[in-house]
């Protein structure tokens, strides 16, 4: 029991990571931190959007409730289900990253 919530918590923390690496490069970039609502004009510029959005959302959302919490004084309820959601969306992305990654040390 201790066992499997130490690996969602690895697996959670390594989607988060992934996340916030994402979301760092494409602010680096393109001088604008990434958003849900991006403006493109292409179906590579599309996909290249979701793909950004998909991984680098708990990174969005947090940035948000930290904004939204520090700056806009949102009540600490807002903050805890942001955090929850951004929570369940790194231990989703995380299982992606971490499948990623032992597939390509299978393949070596």
């Amino acid at each position: 029991m201790v066992f499997d919530l130490f690996v969602a918590l690895y697996i959670g923390s390594a989607g988060f990571v992934a996340a916030g690496v994402i979301g760092s490069l494409y602010q680096l970039l393109t001088s604008q931190p990434p958003k849900f609502n991006m403006a493109v004009e292409s179906l590579l510029g599309t996909i290249a959007a979701v793909s950004v959005c998909l991984m680098a959302g708990p990174f969005i959302i947090m940035r948000h409730a930290i904004r939204g919490r520090r700056i806009e004084r949102r009540p600490l309820g807002w903050f805890v289900a942001s955090s929850t959601i951004a929570g369940m969306w790194s231990l989703c992305s995380g299982l992606f990253v971490m499948n990623f990654a032992v597939s390509l040390v299978a393949t070596f």
